[in-house]
């Protein structure tokens, strides 16, 4: 799992049919200290992210069983919105 920030919305009106009902977000991965990590992501979501949201994605093939009777052909998943966080140095 990591985090990221909701940066954009993606519409596509064609798509698989396992992904209708899906959002489909632009989310770039940070670090803790809430620089980018590389290159924004394309992340399903079903929870209901918006943009300047952070959240947690997870990628890979666990991604792929947000259903788990339909497995998606997704690579990436919002799987929560933070509240908030605390790293405490140590």
């Amino acid at each position: 799992m990591r985090m990221g920030t909701v940066i954009g919305n993606v519409w596509a009106t064609r798509k698989e049919d396992g992904l209708t009902g899906l959002k489909l977000l632009f989310v770039q991965p940070i670090h803790p200290d809430g620089s980018s990590i590389h290159t924004p992501i394309i992340a399903a979501d079903r929870i209901g992210a918006g943009i300047g949201d952070q959240v947690i994605i997870t990628e890979g093939g666990s991604a792929r069983f947000i259903m788990p009777d339909n497995p998606l052909p997704i690579d990436a998943v919002v799987i929560g919105i933070v509240d908030s966080t605390e790293i405490v140095d140590t």
